[in-house]
Formats: structure tokens, sequence, C-alpha cells
């Protein structure tokens, strides 16, 4: 799975978007000014990365469900 990190000074939310076969960004996480931390914030888009996966429109997505749950 590829990420892109983009850092933006005073910038006080997180987007994480998921890129489809069809270039489509699919929104996976996102906050406004919350304390998150990076635990909280990696948990939360495994878990919306592993139920896209058992959607067909997101069949690619298959082979990263076992990652996932190796890293649960």
């Amino acid at each position: 799975m590829e990420i892109e990190v983009a850092s933006r000074t005073r910038l006080l939310s997180v987007y994480v978007y998921y890129r489809s076969r069809d270039d489509e960004e699919i929104p996976v996480y996102s906050d406004w000014g919350k304390d998150w931390n990076e635990e909280d914030v990696s948990h939360a888009i495994k878990s919306v990365i592993f139920a896209l996966s058992f959607h067909p429109k997101h069949s690619s997505l298959r082979a990263v469900r076992k990652e996932l749950c190796a890293f649960s």
C-alpha cells in the first residue's frame, strides 16, 4: 500500500485518502483540530481499510487484509 504524506504549515487537520484502481480518492480518515495521537489515527485508518477490503469495488485491498490483521 502506498502512502503519501504531505506536510503543511499551520495545518490543524489530517486527511487520509485511498486512491482506487480507477483513480478515485476514497476518504479514509479526517479530523479538524482534534487532539489525536499516532496510535489512534493508525487504528482508525486500518479499521476503514479493513472494511473497504470486503467491498467488491475495492478488491485490490484484499491483499492488505491479512497484513492489517497481523498488526491489530
